[in-house]
């Protein structure tokens, strides 16, 4: 789930390597959190996607 929080970090982490780099584990963790995020973003993709539907001109078909 993405939380305030994570974006922070991931934000932290994102300037702190432009400005000084990071540690291997710093390095570890941003790819971690990415991964997260970019399954929450996949998520929420999917769930918005999943409530469309598609109606004729006629309004007799919905899919």
């Amino acid at each position: 789930m993405i939380t305030p929080e994570l974006i922070a970090r991931i934000n932290y982490l994102a300037n702190k390597k432009k400005d000084i780099g990071l540690s291997q584990e710093e390095l570890i963790e941003q790819k971690e959190l990415r991964e997260i995020y970019l399954q929450g973003i996949r998520g929420q993709m999917r769930d918005h996607l999943s409530r469309i539907k598609f109606v004729d001109e006629d309004d007799t078909k919905e899919t």
